[in-house]
């Protein structure tokens, strides 16, 4: 009785394979830091940026195979506690890769903006007793109502010490937006952490491996790539079918909820 192979995508065998492909690439590979200090955005170039939403553990695992293709990347830290471990940031950091601050402030201060912003400053004060903090990206929570990142409509991060911010600091226009939200690189589950750009739309459309991925990068046929990953890699089979089943459950979910907004 033949065994049924079952084809796993989302495992750190494949991020280590893409991790390959875009080591040998002829993209220049940028944290958002780079990307933002006047870099020749005409070459060809991947900004890599890591939002580390629950598993700290899983990220210096991503990190350290990194670090094996001479890739450096921006790591987003949330402030919660299975995430907010200093020792572990600073292994990341020590890498060479980029730590910033994962913020999600109105969303604990229930919409009040002069919470919120205190909110930003007490947590951002601690992330910088762990390591070098100079650039900032929203955490989306599609469950509640509010974009952390309209924060900034009242305040400036400027103010802070922050150079840029990964959403509103990035000139989307000529740029191919992936992110592995839903376990799937096309479109379909994203409802806050999206751009406001239609470039690559049709792209996306006929995305959903990270082998679509790969060939995309193989094949040169976009200039300017931002990959946003998630710690929803795993290589045991157990870790990979809990994750698989969970995210499964979750993209029910958003798709009510992008299907609520479209109809507003």
């Amino acid at each position: 009785m033949k065994s049924i192979s079952i084809k796993r995508d989302f495992t750190l065998t494949k991020f280590r394979e893409l991790c390959e492909i875009i080591a040998s690439s002829e993209y220049e590979i940028l944290t958002i830091r780079r990307y933002l200090n006047s870099i020749d955005k005409s070459k060809r170039f991947i900004i890599v940026r890591h939002d580390i939403d629950e598993n700290i553990e899983l990220a210096l695992k991503m990190a350290e195979i990194e670090k094996e293709y001479g890739i450096c990347s921006t790591y987003y830290i949330r402030m919660v506690k299975n995430v907010f471990n200093p020792n572990f940031i600073k292994k990341i950091a020590e890498m060479g890769h980029e730590i910033g601050y994962h913020y999600e402030v109105l969303d604990k201060a229930n919409g009040d903006k002069k919470k919120a912003i205190e909110i930003f400053k007490k947590e951002l004060a601690m992330l910088r007793e762990v390591c070098n903090i100079d650039t900032i990206c929203m955490h989306g929570n599609p469950r509640t109502p509010w974009d952390n990142k309209s924060i900034w409509n009242d305040y400036s991060f400027e103010d802070y010490g922050i150079v840029g911010e990964a959403y509103l600091s990035i000139n989307f226009d000529d740029m191919l937006y992936l992110s592995d939200t839903g376990r799937n690189w096309g479109s379909k589950y994203k409802v806050k952490d999206v751009p406001n750009t239609l470039y690559g739309e049709k792209i996306l459309e006929k995305m959903s491996s990270t082998d679509d991925v790969i060939e995309l990068i193989k094949q040169k046929r976009v200039n300017h790539i931002y990959m946003l990953f998630h710690t929803r890699w795993a290589d045991n089979f157990g870790g990979w079918l809990n994750e698989l089943v969970g995210q499964n459950i979750k993209n029910i979910v958003k798709a009510m909820i992008i299907k609520r907004k479209t109809l507003r």
